[in-house]
């Protein structure tokens, strides 16, 4: 094993700069940043997001001893919310089991703001003028294009996602090696998105909203043009998936009835299901305020800020090394 770095010095000085640009412009806007537990008593029930879990052994005051490290800051945020603390932001580390290799590091940074009172629309916005704020700090431009989920797919792939049968969406697959078995009709849409159009999206800012309302998780779902859509976006900086953004749901029986499939498609996997947050569900229910949220991961941003494939390129030590 080395124990030099990964990240080029230059590099980390431009960590420490976007760290800087965020911090600025979150106070610019009066949107307080705050600093919530990494580890909690709760995990992610998120059945393609695997959490870390650990066991405490000292005196827990009636805490349970497994503990389980933040895949995202999200929930407490929302508790946050709950409790009257407005527009705030979080800019920290996150951890997820299983994601290693080029493009991921069991260990990174995110950045996740809520904006009280706000539609996606905005929000959306406020994310573009974020990556291009970033990005003129190295002299680039970036034009950006929005589009529907929907139309994304009708365009580039010849087919509608919202109401085409399973072996329409599997047939658009062909010739991707992978093992199909099990794979759910998400499952292939998450496939074709990754291995199709991703690839093809040019080095500017693409915006893709409106999701299908399976892929829901924590946003509302209304009804567009006949179906249901999840009031979703997602922001590519070329190929790179920089952001993920939800008009946010806050009705607390929906959301424990999501948490709750999440644990039963677990099981049947014979995957551990994590324990439901029950303080987030007590937030919802006592009162979140309408609002819009996104995470943005800090780390893929400064790989498309610095035109590299690889994670490690931007971390002073990555999984290998650390």
């Amino acid at each position: 094993m080395t124990w030099q770095p990964t990240a080029t010095m230059d590099a980390l000085r431009l960590r420490a700069a976007l760290n800087r640009l965020v911090r600025e412009f979150f106070h610019a806007r009066n949107v307080l940043e705050v600093e919530t537990p990494m580890m909690s008593r709760a995990g992610n029930t998120d059945a393609n997001i695997a959490s870390f879990s650990l066991d405490f052994s000292g005196r827990t005051d009636g805490a349970p001893r497994t503990c389980w490290l933040r895949t995202s800051p999200e929930f407490p945020l929302k508790r946050l919310l709950a409790a009257g603390a407005g527009d705030c932001f979080e800019l920290g580390r996150v951890f997820r089991d299983g994601e290693a290799g080029g493009r991921h590091n069991p260990e990174f940074t995110m950045l996740e703001w809520y904006r009280v009172g706000w539609t996606l629309e905005p929000l959306i916005d406020e994310t573009v003028v974020l990556v291009q704020a970033a990005l003129s700090t190295i002299g680039r431009e970036a034009t950006v294009s929005r589009i529907r989920f929907r139309d994304l797919y009708a365009q580039r792939l010849g087919f509608d996602p919202m109401t085409a049968d399973l072996e329409t969406v599997r047939n658009a697959a062909s010739g991707i090696a992978i093992d199909g078995e099990g794979l759910t009709r998400d499952d292939w849409l998450d496939l074709l998105m990754t291995h199709r159009v991703q690839p093809a999206f040019g080095r500017d800012i693409h915006v893709v909203y409106d999701y299908p309302a399976t892929q829901s998780a924590l946003a509302r779902v209304v009804e567009r043009d006949g179906v249901p859509v999840a009031e979703r976006f997602e922001l590519y900086l070329g190929p790179l998936e920089l952001a993920n953004g939800y008009h946010e749901l806050t009705d607390a029986v929906e959301q424990r009835g999501r948490f709750e499939r999440d644990v039963a498609v677990r099981k049947a996997r014979g995957d551990v299901a994590p324990p439901l947050d029950e303080g987030l569900l007590a937030a919802l229910a006592q009162g979140m305020p309408a609002c819009a949220g996104v995470a943005l991961g800090v780390d893929r941003l400064l790989m498309a800020m610095l035109d590299t494939p690889r994670i490690a390129d931007v971390l002073a030590f990555d999984f290998a090394r650390a």
